[in-house]
């Protein structure tokens, strides 16, 4: 049976071999993919023969600077901000597996059921990743009543959820720009080359302009901006279930329940796969 831990150690071992403290995290898949996805696109480009033919600054301009101040129409500058930084959190988050959370919930209700709520304070100083958590366990500690104890976290969880979806949706946006610039740049270079016929040296320039806006619309959109805001979903969805759970907890140890009722609870919006015994 897992007791009170004196550190951040102390907690990892009594949550058990596997289980994980809200650490920063590199999500491997999203470099993998991001970098495999471009290194292909490269090495056919190099395999051509002209890899410089498909490195145009006007096509750039049109396509990079275009998605990004049309998206800043749909949204305010500081959501735009925001969700340039959001997008690390595909490469670099904090994570903490659902079943990590449950133990970790248990092994606090366990210590609040033998040593009372109070006890709980002690563990505030381990819980450097866990805000939502840390939040979870001071309004406890506080004496709230159960009640409001769910009301504000339910609350908490759901303002930082829509938080996350709307700069994933800022990603989401911009990848429906990027392929529309791309449209227009492509438009731009059709004008500029019939316009210029008589001139045979402006065609190709033109007609790069044209192609290579397409080109670069369709990258940012398909290999970018689109698979991020996809992961950031998913990694929100994720947290919203650890948060979830942490609110369980929580209002369960407010009112005092036996910690095996928290823990069929729990194992009860859990995948079959992430469910956890913890008392057996």
């Amino acid at each position: 049976m897992a007791t009170i831990s004196e550190s951040a150690k102390d907690l990892q071992r009594a949550l058990g071999p596997g289980s994980v403290v809200a650490v920063p995290t590199i999500d491997f898949a999203t470099l993998f993919g991001v970098i495999g996805a471009f290194l292909v696109i490269g090495l056919a480009m190099v395999l051509g023969g002209s890899p410089g033919s498909f490195v145009d600054v006007p096509a750039i301009l049109i396509v990079v600077g275009g998605t990004f101040l049309v998206t800043t129409i749909s949204f305010t500058l500081g959501e735009v901000a925001h969700a340039q930084k959001v997008m690390l959190r595909a490469v670099l988050y904090h994570a903490e597996p659902p079943e990590a959370a449950a133990r970790h919930v248990l092994q606090l209700a366990d210590v609040a059921r033998q040593k009372g709520p109070f006890a709980l304070e002690a563990e505030l100083g381990s819980m450097h990743h866990g805000r939502f958590l840390a939040q979870a366990v001071s309004l406890v500690v506080d004496g709230l009543p159960a009640e409001e104890v769910e009301n504000i976290l339910g609350r908490e969880r759901h303002a930082t959820h829509e938080r996350h979806i709307r700069s994933a949706g800022v990603l989401r946006r911009a990848g429906e720009v990027a392929p529309a610039m791309g449209l227009i740049g492509t438009l731009v270079g059709l004008v500029q080359m019939l316009g210029n016929l008589e001139d045979p040296s402006s065609i190709g320039p033109a007609m790069a302009v044209a192609l290579l806006t397409t080109f670069y619309g369709a990258v940012l959109a398909n290999m970018v901006f689109h698979p991020l805001a996809t992961k950031l979903e998913r990694n929100s969805d994720v947290e919203l279930m650890v948060n979830q759970i942490y609110s369980i907890g929580a209002t369960s140890i407010s009112r005092q329940e036996n910690p095996r009722r928290l823990e069929m609870t729990i194992n009860a919006i859990l995948s079959p796969t992430q469910r956890v015994n913890y008392f057996d």
